[in-house]
């Protein structure tokens, strides 16, 4: 992420400037108050496909950094999974890309390949980088959080995402 994208992101017109400030709001301050992945996963995953939509796959990628940065600086993610936030920056990115360059496509076919793609890099990340930078037991414990629920909650968000873009679009 560079400094013109985080300009750009702050410099954008004013309805996308509050539809950006909504997005936050909801990426950061949900996962404050419900501790559960059935719950915020597709919350903000559906935040990050609306955003995708609505401002623009850049701004999308930005909130898609927020989530996971502010629940490891509160607390609210424990100390010893830090090792894995950078990679679900990234699969948060990945779904965000391709959501935005599939926009054209059949909404369920771009879903289901966005969600597949995010969900096997999270789950490649565990299985074959954090067994190096984690105890087994909290890998077998991420194992778990970062393999199918993944695909479930980007589905599941994307669904919630759809009626709201079929209505808004």
């Amino acid at each position: 992420m560079t400094s013109k994208t985080v300009i750009r992101a702050l410099s954008l017109p004013k309805a996308k400037a509050v539809l950006f400030a909504l997005f936050l709001a909801i990426a950061i301050i949900l996962p404050s108050f419900i501790h559960s992945q059935w719950i915020t996963g597709p919350i903000i995953n559906a935040t990050l496909i609306l955003a995708t939509f609505f401002i623009g796959p850049m701004e999308a990628i930005l909130l898609g950094l927020m989530p996971s940065a502010v629940a490891l600086s509160t607390g609210l993610l424990p100390l010893p999974l830090a090792p894995m936030v950078p990679f679900i920056m990234i699969g948060n990115a990945i779904l965000v890309v391709l959501v935005h360059y599939m926009r054209n496509q059949n909404y369920a076919l771009n879903l289901g390949i966005s969600a597949l793609l995010k969900f096997s890099f999270l789950h490649f990340s565990v299985v074959f980088i954090m067994p190096n930078l984690l105890q087994s037991e909290i890998v077998s414990k991420l194992a778990i959080m970062m393999s199918w629920p993944q695909f479930v909650t980007a589905i599941i968000g994307g669904f919630i995402a759809y009626p709201i873009i079929k209505k808004l679009k």
